[in-house]
């Protein structure tokens, strides 16, 4: 019997999948919303319909969207992976064919009712097209060179188009989340040795080139790395950002201001209030208490991902999940370190907290393929 038949016949039928779903990831998925929607509620000076009902709306979307992908048989996605990292290439193509501009970058398609990110999309196509190829290829020549150089070609394609937009902070989730899944896979070690001896080199590189006429960074992405560097030397201008941000974080101390009391977001000193730096509004008004009980959820939500991979004997879909639960813990980790000062300023949104719809949905959808997989597994 064939992997197909099995599947077919091992899968469940009509409305009993319903039963199926991991209820309890559902409940944490919107749990985190919830604290989007209060803090947007919050940021917004007590208006609903600035930004928190929008929101509402994207993740009710959202939430449609995961349960229809989650009764999909998991085998359909696997079939449509390459077809569906061919579109989201040829859509960051589109970007630069004809993409709108916005804060300097080039970064989206308008559609007219939603302005779509193709590098959004991305984030969940390369994991789909490597979970795809390793489940396709043998364990004996996961090493191999030969079929190490697809996964690396997969992965530097839409990192590049990423980067030219520019959008550094993208592009190097693409990289880290295809390098996690190639490690996941079972690609020997010294591979990523080798890679890492070629980053270090690639960021002297960076700094070497600044100035000169072949500059590889734009002048405001080297002036985060100063920023991020000492915040000090340009409290005013490039270091305002990140020296508000921690304004925000140290007044909430351990328990807070208080709802809708923080003074840095409500007087409008904290930037981007309501996208990259929403956690900082969060800290300052429910303190240590408020952000930790956000980074649990999280957390809850990176331990459901673990344990639906390694209770499914599909290596597609362990892989898959896999790839959805660390892209989600990159996504959270990054913009926390970011917005504490832990790292450079890349403009990594709070996943399912900060504002945004092109994010909202694509994650969405993702959980909705871990549903997928979890629904359909092998019983």
């Amino acid at each position: 019997m064939s992997y197909l038949e099995y599947a077919v016949k091992t899968t469940p039928s009509g409305w009993r999948k319903i039963f199926y779903i991991n209820w309890p990831l559902v409940l944490l998925l919107t749990a985190v919303a919830s604290v989007g929607f209060l803090m947007l509620y919050s940021v917004a000076g007590g208006e609903l319909g600035t930004w928190a009902e929008p929101q509402m709306k994207r993740y009710a979307l959202g939430l449609a969207a995961m349960f229809l992908v989650a009764l999909v048989p998991i085998w359909l996605w696997r079939n449509l992976s390459v077809v569906i990292y061919l579109a989201a290439l040829a859509l960051l193509v589109g970007v630069e064919l004809f993409g709108t501009v916005g804060m300097g970058a080039q970064r989206w398609i308008d559609l007219g009712v939603i302005r779509l990110q193709p590098s959004e999309i991305m984030k969940v196509a390369l994991v789909m097209v490597l979970a795809a190829y390793y489940d396709w290829l043998p364990m004996k020549r996961v090493s191999n060179p030969i079929w190490v150089l697809a996964p690396i070609v997969l992965i530097l394609a839409p990192t590049a188009l990423t980067l030219i937009q520019p959008d550094l902070g993208t592009a190097l989730l693409l990289l880290i989340s295809g390098a996690l899944m190639m490690f996941l896979a079972g690609v020997h070690w010294l591979y990523f040795a080798v890679v890492a001896a070629g980053g270090v080199g690639a960021v002297y590189s960076v700094f070497l080139s600044r100035g000169t006429d072949w500059q590889l960074l734009k002048d405001y992405q080297f002036r985060r790395i100063d920023t991020f560097l000492d915040p000090s030397t340009d409290p005013l201008g490039a270091g305002y950002h990140i020296t508000q941000a921690k304004i925000a974080m140290g007044s909430g101390g351990w328990t807070g201001r208080g709802f809708m009391q923080g003074t840095q977001s409500r007087l409008n000193f904290l930037p981007e209030k309501h996208t990259d730096f929403i956690f900082n509004t969060l800290a300052e008004e429910f303190g240590f208490v408020g952000g930790m009980s956000l980074l649990v959820l999280y957390v809850l939500v990176l331990v459901f991902c673990i344990i639906a991979a390694l209770q499914n004997r599909d290596r597609y879909s362990s892989l898959l999940i896999l790839g959805v639960g660390l892209t989600f813990f990159l996504f959270f980790a990054v913009n926390m370190s970011m917005v504490m000062g832990l790292a450079p300023v890349v403009g990594v949104p709070l996943p399912l907290v900060s504002y945004g719809g092109s994010a909202m949905l694509v994650l969405m959808i993702a959980f909705g393929l871990v549903q997928s997989a979890h629904v359909h597994r092998p019983r």
